[in-house]
């Protein structure tokens, strides 16, 4: 918790269906989505996909702002399959990144809660996002210290979403601030004015020591007008039983239990064949009873059972989200113009139980305390605008150019409360800080073709951002009152450059150095009330900023049965953001220079049309490369959270039975050791996680109009480790760890009109 005080996957460059009957990957291009389910219904190109076909399926993907082949995209981005998820039980973003490797989702408590990074760059306990969220072309989030972003990563739901693009390495010269360790997109479908028909799913599962979770779904696709207006709605509710039991006052079975709902009803009008309108509005509620933290000791061992944890008081979660934006594309032939406005709101509510670490302590001093709650609202709401416009295709010299502004207002309340018998609130020490964000940014990038095989790009962006608060502090422990007011600004850029060279029509190798940066911000002005000295010792942290280098080769082999990707990259980072902590309070510092090097592997094997094989590989290692005496670090120790070594293997088999058609896989993840936290530092201790590897079955069939899908996950039962924290370990509070879902066992069955 940030606080004023303290307190399975496709390949690279082509997608396959590593988890389903003989169906064909959909098109990452909106376009080209529409175009195929005009010729086909959804429901019946399941059915007729190419069931004797063995050759691969190349995808297009919008990660460069244009349509094109992802294997011609000069850098290493991924394609998640989300028909693919829903078949395999995945319900949350934990789930949509696990077979990613060299991506790490750190779980905040639950659905709702965590933060995002790639490629290993991240400090643990992070101040701002260094992972970028988009909605198709909205950037998603708070993009302040103040929001929270890190902590509230975006954990959309399923709902009727074509794939899940997910881009490593600095993405900022396109996508803006944040995206300094890479990007992760949400690409939905779009209304299709060609035909009228939908799909609707049901699921059900059983968690061992836990219960029955269930999930619906539906989409409708109506034309409103054959060729020139369609509207499409979807819904859906996800129930999921919990898993993890409580002793103690507020104690109970399955106390993580919870609902996510959401729905989303999207507009596209094209009046013209150059003209095309779409509006969307997306809301999304989040409601869970607890946290899916347990109790561990520094042992490495629960300290009351497995699963369990001691409460003394409730644990409520509730995340409401909502999402509006415009679209406008129109063609000039010369250039194609695009402007997407947008407007979300997010609204979070949280607490946790900190009882176990302060109440002892409390109560020593006479208050008489039966619990001691830490509670987090916060408010975020967020307008963006953008307009590019892109130059035509194949053609020597293509070009991207654009204007970008965001406006943003955050309000943030945290504390810590003593629950006196009876209910009564005590506030023991709280703050309140409303803050303001604002950014303009101009960004373009030129391409030029110098042959027919080399193509050389040359990107930048030019953003500046100004920001405001103001804390207020307030409660026992603070005496009287105090309130402190600051802003900051900062104007930044961004470079990007590569060279892509076709070794063959189905081949090519690439070099790509890029630039990324998270913006600087204000500190607080208030003054220690132990020492008398300011909190924070700068009035402003600066921005941090990063360069990264990659090389990699990308081909489909051997006539489209073999797609591979090997990437190698080095990314040197400079001023590095850190939370830090004394005397009570938060602020935030430039601390250290640090290196990350790895290696990324993807392959897709598909050597006859019943079987396919997929491998996914990072191999990675950081280093500090200076220290810092205020933050706790020394050089030459690892960057927290990022395993050296993580990897993934699928297999699936395709056949007929009673002739329809039927697939079987089973598939492998394994993520090697990690510490939560930098070893030495003086701010949240570190935890030593070990490494783990699970097992995922899946199976299912097509009857008729009925796809029915069996799966497993966790199959072995392990207590694998995904995340853990021990900010209350020095008060005598237990580290909070939370593990990936016990052994699931379930069903979905979908159907198609």
């Amino acid at each position: 918790m940030m606080l004023g005080v303290t307190a399975m996957c496709a390949q690279a460059q082509t997608a396959t269906v590593p988890a389903q009957a003989d169906k064909s990957t959909e098109s990452g291009a909106q376009k080209s989505q529409q175009e195929s389910q005009k010729k086909i219904p959804q429901q019946h190109a399941a059915k007729n996909a190419a069931t004797n076909q063995a050759t691969l399926n190349t995808v297009e993907v919008t990660a460069n702002r244009r349509r094109e082949p992802a294997r011609d995209v000069p850098m290493q981005l991924n394609i998640v399959n989300t028909e693919n998820l829903q078949r395999a039980g995945a319900t949350r973003l934990d789930d949509y990144v696990s077979s990613e490797p060299g991506v790490v989702f750190s779980n905040g408590g639950g659905t709702g809660s965590g933060s995002l990074e790639i490629r290993g760059v991240t400090t643990g306990q992070q101040v701002t996002p260094t992972v970028g969220v988009y909605i198709d072309d909205v950037a998603f989030g708070s993009s302040a210290v103040f929001g929270l972003g890190s902590q509230f990563a975006l954990d959309m739901g399923l709902l009727d979403l074509n794939h899940i693009e997910v881009l490593r390495g600095p993405q900022g010269t396109l996508y803006g601030a944040g995206a300094m360790g890479g990007l992760l997109k949400y690409v939905t479908n779009e209304p299709d004015p060609g035909g009228f028909y939908g799909s609707a799913g049901v699921g059900g599962s059983f968690t061992e020591h836990g219960g029955f979770n269930n999930t619906v779904n539906a989409v409708v696709n109506v034309p409103l007008k054959t060729d020139v207006a369609a509207l499409r709605i979807s819904a859906f509710n996800n129930h999921d039983a919990g898993d993890v039991n409580a002793i103690g006052p507020a104690g109970g079975s399955n106390v993580n239990r919870g609902n996510t709902t959401g729905a989303r009803a999207s507009l596209l009008v094209t009046p013209t064949d150059k003209l095309t309108l779409r509006f969307t509005a997306t809301t999304q509620n989040i409601n869970r009873d607890g946290s899916d933290f347990i109790d561990y000791g520094l042992n490495g061992q629960p300290l009351y059972g497995d699963l369990t944890r001691k409460l003394y008081t409730p644990e409520p979660f509730h995340q409401g989200i909502q999402l509006y934006s415009a679209g406008v594309e129109y063609d000039f032939g010369w250039a194609r113009l695009n402007s997407t406005t947008s407007w979300q709101s997010i609204h979070t509510d949280s607490m946790l139980d900190y009882s176990s670490a302060y109440l002892p302590s409390f109560n020593s001093l006479g208050l008489g305390l039966d619990a001691v709650t830490s509670p987090t609202q916060v408010s975020s709401e967020k307008f963006t605008q953008e307009v590019r416009l892109t130059s035509p295709s194949n053609r020597t010299l293509e070009w991207i150019a654009g204007l970008y502004y965001t406006q943003e207002h955050d309000h943030t309340f945290t504390g810590v409360n003593g629950v006196q018998a009876g209910g009564a609130s005590l506030n023991l020490q709280s703050a309140d800080i409303p803050s303001s964000y604002r950014e303009y940014a101009a960004f373009g990038d030129l391409t030029y073709h110098a042959t027919s095989r080399l193509a050389l790009t040359a990107g930048v962006r030019v953003a500046h951002n100004s920001q405001d608060f103001t804390q207020s502090l307030s409660g026992l422990l603070f005496g009287a009152p105090a309130s402190s007011s600051a802003s900051s600004d900062d104007t930044t850029a961004t470079y990007m450059f590569t060279a892509r060279y076709a070794l063959t029509p189905q081949s090519n190798v690439y070099v790509r150095a890029a630039s990324g940066y998270r913006p600087g911000g204000p500190n607080t002005g208030l003054l220690n009330p132990l020492t008398g000295l300011p909190a924070a010792a700068a009035p402003t942290f600066k921005p941090d900023t990063l360069w990264s280098y990659e090389a990699g080769y990308k081909a489909d082999l051997f006539d489209k049965r073999l797609s591979l990707s090997v990437t190698g990259y080095d990314i040197l980072w400079h001023d590095i953001q850190q939370i830090n902590s004394s005397g009570g309070f938060n602020t935030f510092i430039n601390a250290g220079n640090a290196e990350i090097r790895g290696l990324e592997l993807s392959s897709t094997l598909r050597p006859t049309n019943r079987w396919t094989f997929g491998a996914n590989l990072n191999l990675s290692t950081s280093r500090l490369l200076t220290g810092s005496a205020l933050a706790g670090t020394v050089a030459g120790e690892s960057l927290p959270v990022a395993p050296r070594i993580s990897a993934s293997l699928l297999a699936n088999y395709r056949f007929m039975l009673a002739g329809n058609p039927a697939y079987a896989g089973v598939q492998e993840r394994f993520i090697g050791n990690r510490d939560s936290a930098f070893v030495t530092s003086n701010g949240t201790p570190n935890y030593h996680m070990p490494g783990y590897a699970i097992t995922d079955l899946q199976a299912g069939v097509s009857v008729k109009h009925v796809d029915v899908a069996f799966f497993v996950r966790n199959l072995f039962d392990k207590r694998a480790i995904t995340s853990a924290n021990a900010a209350l370990t020095p008060l005598g509070g237990p580290v909070w760890v939370t593990v990936a879902q016990p052994r699931t066992i379930g069903v979905n069955l979908s159907t198609s009109f």
